[in-house]
């Protein structure tokens, strides 16, 4: 697995065997999917659309990080990340995507 690709590590988080290795899993796809955006110009605010194909790996890293954080009791982080999607592409990540 190539480690900065991020999608991947969206899906293994779709796969992970329990919650608390999807959530691992998530964490790094979420941290390396912040450090692609960085380094293509992003700086911490404004949109990042599911629109746009470049960004879905890491709105799904994020997607699940929230659903994990939530499942483990985690729900401060939950409701932080879900206010962060919304942010970022008000107009919603699809639930199949």
């Amino acid at each position: 697995m190539w480690p900065r690709y991020v999608d991947a590590w969206a899906r293994l988080g779709d796969l992970g065997r329990d919650d608390i290795e999807r959530y691992a899993a998530y964490r790094v796809g979420y941290h390396r999917g912040l450090d692609a955006l960085r380094a293509s110009g992003w700086r911490g605010s404004g949109y990042v659309r599911w629109s746009n194909e470049n960004n879905r790996g890491f709105l799904r890293a994020l997607r699940g990080l929230g659903q994990m954080a939530e499942r483990i009791g985690e729900s401060d982080e939950a409701e932080r990340i879900a206010l962060f999607i919304q942010q970022l592409d008000p107009s919603g990540i699809p639930s199949d995507g």
